[in-house]
């Protein structure tokens, strides 16, 4: 006769899981899940003629897209952004690796202190930086001219954010300067992750410190790149408070510093004389939403994948 196994009981649900993750996911469905999917409702609505509103499908999208009142403004708030975005991954990510490379160093002194100072900017407001720097570049009253007449670099100095060719790369730089505390302290946390015993090997089999660094530290830290470019990228598309406290909602000079969000204000809320229209301003935040998750998509299904196929 064969025994009968006893049949495993299953794990009683933890309900208590259920208690602590009930209060987050309400309050991020009642302010942000529901906005959203409100938003993107809206965007397919437009005004009536009897005052109310109107379902009209993707006719708003197609607008928005080849109307040639929208579709000028739209594209160029678009190039703005990745024009804006570039920057960020040309300047500020590569600049953020190489102040961790240099923090996590054994022999470097008063890390701490350095640390602090290159991250206090992360912690300013938009406005206060977006002041300070309207100061320091100002042509009338600024330092940056007086700095630059010091070192014989005078005839280098312009108004920098009253030029149409330079105004959109100089507040891109401020944004640099801005936040490069964050990759900086994103790749510094994972170089600080590597075992030691590695970069001892390294050394021991006659590595160079440039040697180590790109072909031990800087594989090793890939996915920690991954996750700072879609961050960049995520808040780089979603950026409006710095350009809207320099160059107000009109993004000047003529539109040069225009981006998605500024775009997204002006015809949402209306500014000075624009009324505001409430259904194409859902419209631009719902291509915006769609420009966002199209680069997420592309990391979780290109980066991602080959960086878990690396590691196995």
């Amino acid at each position: 006769m064969e025994k009968k196994t006893p049949s495993r009981r299953r794990k009683p649900f933890p309900t208590h899981i259920i208690v602590f993750l009930a209060p987050a996911t309400i309050i991020y469905t009642v302010f942000m899940i529901y906005p959203l999917l409100d938003s993107l409702r809206l965007s397919l609505y437009a005004p009536a003629a009897s005052g109310g509103e109107m379902f009209v499908g993707l006719q708003n999208y197609i607008t928005l897209l080849t109307d040639e009142l929208w579709s000028p403004r739209f594209w160029g708030a678009l190039r703005h952004n990745f024009v804006f975005f570039a920057i960020h991954i040309l300047v500020q990510n590569p600049v953020g690796l190489l102040l961790a490379a240099l923090l996590s160093s054994r022999r470097l002194r008063w890390r701490a202190t350095y640390r602090t100072l290159l991250f206090t900017p992360t912690m300013l407001s938009f406005v206060i930086v977006g002041f300070i720097w309207q100061l320091i570049l100002s042509p009338l009253w600024g330092i940056a001219g007086t700095i630059l007449h010091t070192v014989g670099m005078g005839q280098f100095f312009k108004p920098w954010l009253g030029l149409e060719s330079t105004a959109l790369v100089t507040l891109s730089l401020i944004s640099v300067w801005q936040f490069v505390g964050i990759p900086m302290m994103l790749f510094y946390a994972a170089l600080l992750a590597i075992p030691d015993e590695l970069i001892e090997a390294a050394y021991v089999d006659g590595a160079t410190g440039w040697t180590v660094f790109w072909r031990i530290k800087f594989p090793l830290i890939l996915p920690t790149v991954g996750i700072v470019t879609i961050l960049t990228y995520v808040g780089n598309f979603n950026a409006f408070d710095l350009i809207y406290t320099t160059q107000s909602a009109l993004a000047g000079p003529n539109f040069s510093t225009d981006i998605l969000g500024t775009f997204f204000y002006r015809t949402f809320f209306g500014f000075q004389l624009q009324l505001g229209n409430p259904t194409m301003g859902a419209t631009i935040a719902g291509m915006m939403f769609l420009i966002i998750l199209l680069g997420v998509l592309l990391y979780l299904f290109g980066w991602q994948r080959r960086i878990q196929v690396y590691e196995i």
